[in-house]
């Protein structure tokens, strides 16, 4: 049981914290302000490697491993990158290209990995729906076989990538009567007729990020667009699983240790009553609790990214465990950064509130916190 990264995984951590500051997180604060998705930052993560990490280098990839590519999510939250543009890189790199590069036909991965690779053009998943929530088997998109086209009618919600999509990977019913054996998943491209996405959203947190509904009206796609097989799109869905519980979540295990280091700073240099407000207890209470949080965080997400990566099935239960962990545990660190840093923890300028609001969507996103405690419960 080896608990330690190797000196090359820490040496590119440090590249990719390095080149985050210097390209990306002077941009953060007004993107998050503006409600602004950073296009340049996005192809800078292409062109960095960022956004294939994971994926074969015949297709512009870096063939990275498994816990590697997990780091680099650690490392972006690090150095301060907002939810908003890390939660766009998960929907775009591991919710659309993993799955076009696991279960697409080889013409596909030629057709669309590249771009979506290098950031050329921007992906994003179409599962959930406004009457399908954490109950994906009563999504009612439908997928019509007519000779060699299928023909998608319905609608999908809380999108990240909705608006700005290049390449939508849809799951719809394409048996009606069936549940979860019902859902299969196609590949539809933006300016597709009968295809529209909705105006973004107006969200809480994760602001840079664009989220939207997607509309479907008869459009039609060619058949050669079916990803995989008919009937395969829930265990399609399902696998995305493990990645949503490593990579997606170690941007907000490098954001608490972002928090973290900032408010030591500022408590080392932030004097009342005479003194550093880091001599006092409730300080002191606060910054442990940050680190307890960080440490116990991490453990729980590269347990998954480690067993994904040695070709082991993730345990359910260990992945609800992560996911409902920092989802829920989160609240409590992110307010603590705030309330250290008083006043100007509520200020936009200082970040501290836009980490506490970003954090909001770790027990909603991916799987509520309340599916995860049904989960284990069961399983338990």
């Amino acid at each position: 049981m080896e608990f330690a990264f190797t000196k090359d995984q820490l040496m590119f951590k440090k590249e990719v914290i390095r080149f985050a500051r210097k390209e990306i997180v002077p941009r953060v604060e007004e993107n998050d302000r503006n409600h602004t998705f950073d296009f340049d930052a996005f192809r800078k993560m292409g062109e960095f490697g960022l956004l294939g990490l994971h994926l074969p280098e015949t297709y512009g990839g870096s063939g990275a491993d498994v816990v590697t590519t997990v780091l680099a999510g650690e490392a972006l939250g690090e150095a301060g990158v907002d939810g908003g543009l890390t939660l766009s890189y998960g929907a775009h790199s591991f919710l659309c290209a993993d799955t076009l590069c696991c279960h697409g036909t080889e013409a596909q991965r030629q057709k669309y990995l590249p771009d979506l690779i290098s950031g050329a053009k921007i992906g994003c998943m179409g599962l959930t729906e406004p009457n399908a929530g954490s109950d994906v088997a009563s999504m009612k998109t439908t997928a019509t076989r007519k000779g060699d086209t299928y023909v998608l009618n319905g609608s999908k919600t809380f999108i990240t990538n909705g608006p700005i999509a290049d390449v939508a990977l849809i799951y719809a019913k394409t048996d009606p009567q069936k549940a979860h054996d019902g859902i299969s998943a196609f590949i539809v491209e933006k300016g597709t007729p009968g295809f529209e996405a909705g105006p973004p959203m107006n969200k809480l947190g994760c602001r840079s990020s664009q989220t939207s509904e997607l509309f479907f009206s008869d459009c039609v796609i060619p058949a050669e667009n079916l990803v995989g097989t008919e009937g395969t799109g829930f265990l399609m869905a399902m696998q995305t699983v493990e990645w949503d519980r490593s990579a997606l979540l170690s941007p907000m295990v490098g954001g608490i240790n972002h928090a973290l280091a900032r408010s030591v700073a500022y408590a080392k240099g932030r004097e009342q009553f005479g003194r550093p407000i880091g001599a006092f207890y409730a300080t002191k209470e606060k910054l442990a609790s940050m680190k307890i949080f960080a440490e116990a965080a991490k453990l729980l997400v590269y347990r998954i990214a480690w067993c994904k990566g040695q070709g082991k099935p993730v345990n359910h239960l260990e992945a609800a465990v992560a996911k409902l962990f920092v989802g829920d545990w989160l609240l409590g660190p992110s307010n603590d950064a705030l309330l250290l840093h008083g006043g100007y923890g509520y200020c936009h300028e200082y970040g501290m509130e836009r980490i506490f609001r970003d954090g909001r969507l770790a027990p909603i996103g991916g799987g509520t916190s309340d599916v995860q405690k049904m989960i284990i419960s069961k399983m338990i």
